[in-house]
């Protein structure tokens, strides 16, 4: 199925958009029992760490790349290269088998995927952001 590239750029934007706030409810879910100013630093340093080194490159590159293809439309997949779509899988894997070991502390869970979370979900927004300011 073929779609015009600018609906690459709102396809990313749903696609981190639900995944963000997944990955983020869990940690908000978890942060119950274990709410303190320290613990919400750490989410805010997890979230600043991912936005600056992960997804906000993220972000910046694959609005580039799909802006940049000479053709107007493409095949639906391609707002995200194989790289971005290897990331999401090991992210989902990993996540799900942290979790599911019960290796890592809920404290953990609440700390880490709420940074996490927010950080997927500000880059599904920026996402948007550029669908919207994308020429039409």
């Amino acid at each position: 199925m073929q779609v015009k590239k600018r609906t690459l750029l709102l396809l990313a934007c749903l696609v981190w958009t639900v995944a963000g706030f997944n990955v983020f409810r869990i940690g908000i879910l978890a942060y119950a029992t274990y709410w303190s100013v320290v613990n919400l630093i750490l989410s805010l340093l997890v979230f600043a760490l991912f936005q600056r080194f992960i997804f906000g490159r993220l972000v910046r590159k694959h609005t580039a790349r799909i802006l940049g293809y000479q053709e107007e439309r493409q095949f639906f997949l391609k707002f995200f290269d194989r790289k971005a779509f290897l990331i999401m899988a090991v992210m989902i894997v990993g996540g799900i088998s942290l979790r599911g070991s019960g290796l890592a502390p809920e404290r953990f869970i609440a700390v880490f995927y709420s940074g996490l979370g927010a950080s997927l979900l500000l880059a599904g927004i920026l996402f948007g952001r550029n669908y919207f300011k994308a020429p039409h």
